[in-house]
């Protein structure tokens, strides 16, 4: 067992973490929930350029809280018998929704699969968000000088995460999918939004959110990793509050878009990879959140590895999936 800069394995299985929950958080979800809800979310689908033998490949677009159109690329096999499973995609930071050829395997196996395009970031979702504050860099910060004012409704996160759920659901009630078989997976940022995605669309059977991101930010904070994918946290910090006045009140109001308080809601059975040694993503951070699940799961642990590829994981996620 490698030296690691975080807690031991042993205090890391009961740590339940430090970032503040705000009282009212379950009331602020169910009042998202009930916004997206209440929305015609105005799907269209439109053949892709890329196509391949077996498969229909589609751009998605839907309407998502807020009226921005969101996107997603959908895949799904030309010939199949009955409703069969399907399985929702997360991408990493500022990335996007990734190739269509990486999705195929599911799609052979019979799968119906659905890859979200993050609003503002690399694939072709509109962020149609108007915030006070920083929007040169940093999701996480985006609404939360609105969210210090009293309208946390404004974290731009809220409506990202409500995306996954709105997509999930979309794919559930498509002819073909058997809206009990549906799966959620994504690494790092995208390991966040498949928490978020079982945490906010119960019916989720199967998740496996790898070394997820967003959660437990004051851990973060106290083990001075407000860097990298973190950075923003110290950014806001020396543009709007240099001498940390209103620090509680910040990490107050990132709660609502903590992971580790949406996870208690989830339902599905999770496999959730993790490195001991990731320095983007500590290690308690995630176990924050883990240890908050309440229903069938387990870890696959790689001691000496970081925020990284972890040696057959893909193929640990497919077999897992395909329990479906």
């Amino acid at each position: 067992m490698p030296l690691t800069f975080d807690f031991p394995l042993d205090k890391l299985q009961t740590y339940q973490g430090i970032n503040p929950r705000p009282a009212d958080f379950d009331a602020y979800w169910d009042a998202a929930l009930a916004e997206m809800h209440a929305l015609d979310p105005q799907v269209e689908l439109t053949p892709a350029e890329f196509q391949a033998p077996g498969a229909e490949c589609f751009h998605l677009y839907f309407t998502g809280v807020g009226g921005a159109r969101v996107h997603a690329k959908l895949l799904r096999p030309k010939h199949s018998a009955g409703a069969q499973p399907a399985v929702v995609m997360f991408h990493g930071y500022s990335g996007h929704s990734g190739d269509w050829f990486d999705k195929l395997g599911y799609v052979g196996a019979g799968y119906t699969v659905a890859a979200l395009d993050c609003r503002g970031q690399g694939g072709l979702s509109e962020d149609n968000s108007a915030v006070i504050g920083n929007t040169h860099r940093g999701h996480i910060i985006r609404g939360l000088a609105d969210a210090l004012a009293g309208r946390p409704e404004k974290l731009l996160f809220r409506q990202i995460f409500l995306d996954t759920a709105q997509l999930a659901r979309i794919v559930m009630d498509m002819p073909g999918v058997d809206a009990t078989r549906v799966g959620a997976t994504g690494g790092s940022q995208g390991g966040a939004l498949t928490v978020a995605c079982m945490a906010l669309e119960p019916h989720i059977k199967r998740a496996a959110p790898i070394f997820p991101f967003l959660s437990d930010y004051r851990r973060v904070w106290q083990m001075d990793l407000a860097k990298d994918a973190y950075e923003e946290l110290r950014i806001f910090f020396r543009l709007f509050d240099p001498r940390h006045e209103q620090e509680a009140a910040v990490f107050e109001q990132l709660g609502y878009v903590d992971i580790q308080h949406l996870a208690p809601r989830t339902r599905a059975e999770v496999l959730w990879p993790i490195g001991l040694m990731d320095q983007i993503c500590p290690p308690s951070s995630q176990f924050a959140a883990y240890n908050k699940i309440t229903s069938p799961k387990r870890m696959a642990i790689y001691p000496d590895f970081g925020h990284e590829g972890l040696p057959g994981v893909s193929d640990l996620v497919y077999q897992f999936l395909m329990e479906l």
